[in-house]
């Protein structure tokens, strides 16, 4: 045999090219854009790609419930300013995630949720694939944006696109469909990394107009009882020291909505919120910083805002939200951030002190509001109220105001969003615009990952049974949360009567339920307390420790009451028992 017989063949050019694939190239391009946190649940067509993802370094946080995953995604974007991320199944799974990706965008949270899906072709004539659902077309309304990526050129275009809609302008939910076949797609290596896409100033400043600026301050000028109203937007542009050098400078009793509270701390002399019922109906001009007139102002209008005629200043990202529900006679558009130095600037060297008696007004409310509430805090009842519960957990804030508080629930939301004070901002994590419950163990797991602080999460026992499995996730993943279960044996209060059969009323649980071995089941710490001093001791050591804590908190039945405080909301029925 000759020696060219023998002589191995040159490799091809094909042979020898490097290789890569839809998965790489989407972990890549998560990577180049700093997403290092994934929250979803695994399952076809997504399970590789998340074993991969992890084994890149990225941090898979891997949930019980889709739901829950996206609501966790959706408090690391109002965190961070950053999307979070949810990686969901297709068909079932992205419908659970919608939900999180709905109230994402209804919040202003900047967040992204990924889906595997069916193949186009199959879904497009309707041939029964495995989980076929037009995902796309579902998410549109849902969402501020959404996009998908049929080739795996393409996945650097569309990761882009999606990070640039989720945090420019007002941000919000953006959905990036991700067909199976897309993860196994081959190209050159090398032309996959040119494809990917850094994305530039994603969210750049909008400044605001020198008229508008002077236009507003003119009006706080000649306010007899100004008011400052701080969102949950001035909260996530994190112009902290200017939020606070504005507010400080004008001298103007603010108010500050849920997710506002902290940045002052709820202990500064010009807070208002313990006198909010006074400064909203005796104020005469209001400036909103990052808040909307929605349902949790009233819309602006109604008896909640008194009788005196109001003059609106509004600061927003958002030119649609002016005079949405009442005339904002001095419109300032911007980010928050510009706006306020802008009006910083605007204010000079020196600026006219608030109306003295405006102040004394509402200082004198404040503190009566505060003396009269004082005993009910430090009340030691067995079983517990809300009261005597919610107060012991102030003082725990106090001590460890870095502290991220996770609160939802009706009677537990409402009355601990005014006892419990907060001294930092995003500390306060709650239900937001909605109102919706579930958001308890979502909003904890990430609270935990993203800030690295311990959580103390404060629910009622219904809104805990909308994402109780997750205690798992935390034990899994063995995070400092401490978890406090309001148990009043029910919905609103557990001693609603069916007076037609034995059916428990729809409003009843189990009486004396014990949440706290369900974390025992897990490896977690769980503790039954039903004293306040019991409490204190439980939360406390869990602050402590670190280690996962689930504390069932004893109510008195008759504790609460219907829809907290906003049950008005729920139509009555006109027809009468016969």
């Amino acid at each position: 045999m000759s020696d060219a017989a023998t002589k191995p063949k040159p490799a091809t050019a094909e042979a020898e090219r490097e290789l890569t694939d839809g998965f790489n190239l989407i972990i890549d391009a998560l990577k180049l854009n700093g997403l290092n946190t994934i929250y979803g649940v695994p399952g076809i067509p997504i399970t590789d790609f998340g074993r991969m993802a992890q084994a890149a370094g990225i941090r898979v946080l891997s949930f019980r419930h889709e739901q829950n995953a996206g609501y966790a995604a959706s408090i690391a974007g109002f965190l961070t300013k950053k999307p979070g991320v949810c990686l969901t199944v297709s068909a079932p799974g992205f419908l659970n995630g919608l939900t999180a990706l709905a109230h994402a965008t209804t919040n202003c949270f900047p967040m992204i949720l990924i889906s595997g899906s069916s193949e186009r072709e199959i879904v497009d004539l309707q041939q029964g694939d495995y989980e076929e659902m037009d995902q796309l077309a579902i998410a549109k309304p849902l969402c501020k944006a959404a996009f998908r990526v049929l080739h795996a050129q393409d996945i650097g275009i569309g990761v882009a696109r999606a990070i640039r809609a989720a945090v420019s302008g007002r941000p919000g939910g953006v959905y990036l469909d991700l067909p199976a076949k897309l993860f196994g797609q081959v190209m050159d290596a090398a032309a996959g990394q040119k494809s990917l896409v850094k994305v530039i100033d994603a969210a750049p400043a909008q400044i605001p107009a020198p008229d508008a600026i002077k236009r507003a301050l003119d009006v706080l000028k000649g306010a007899k009882r100004p008011l400052i109203i701080l969102g949950k937007g001035a909260a996530y542009a994190q112009a902290d020291d200017a939020i606070r050098a504005f507010v400080e400078k004008s001298g103007v009793p603010f108010l500050p909505m849920s997710m506002g509270k902290g940045l002052l701390p709820d202990t500064h002399p010009q807070c208002a919120g313990a006198a909010r019922s006074t400064v909203l109906a005796q104020s005469d001009v209001v400036m909103l910083i990052g808040a909307r007139l929605n349902w949790l102002l009233s819309h602006g209008k109604g008896k909640a805002w008194g009788t005196e005629p109001k003059k609106f200043i509004q600061v927003d990202i958002e030119p649609k939200e002016m005079d949405s529900n009442v005339e904002i006679v001095a419109p300032v558009v911007g980010d928050i951030g510009s706006c306020v130095s802008a009006l910083l600037q605007g204010m000079g060297g020196a600026w006219p002190a608030a109306p003295a008696d405006w102040v004394k007004t509402v200082t004198s409310k404040r503190d009566e509001n505060v003396a009269k509430m004082a005993p009910r805090l430090m009340n030691n009842n067995s079983p517990m109220d809300y009261h005597g519960a919610l107060g012991v957990l102030r003082t725990v804030i106090k001590e460890r105001p870095d502290a991220s508080l996770v609160n939802e629930g009706a009677n537990t939301l409402d009355l601990a969003r005014g006892i419990i004070d907060m001294y930092q901002p995003r500390k306060r994590l709650d239900v937001g615009t909605w109102g919706i419950m579930g958001i308890g163990m979502g909003y904890a797991i990430a609270a935990a990952i993203e800030t690295g602080k311990p959580v103390l999460c404060v629910e009622g026992d219904s809104a805990f049974g909308f994402s109780g499995m997750e205690v798992e996730t935390i034990c899994r993943y063995k995070l400092p949360v401490c978890i406090v279960i309001f148990n009043n044996d029910g919905i609103y209060r557990g001693t609603d009567v069916n007076s037609v059969s034995d059916d428990p009323a729809p409003t009843v649980f189990v009486k004396g339920s014990r949440y706290d071995k369900m974390i025992e089941a897990f490896g977690g710490v769980g503790v039954n307390a039903t004293s306040p001093d019991e409490l204190k001791r439980a939360v406390n050591a869990a602050m402590d420790s670190g280690k996962p804590t689930l504390i069932n908190a004893v109510l008195d039945p008759a504790a609460g009451s219907e829809s907290g405080r906003i049950g008005n909301l729920n139509p009555q029925s006109v027809l009468k028992k016969k």
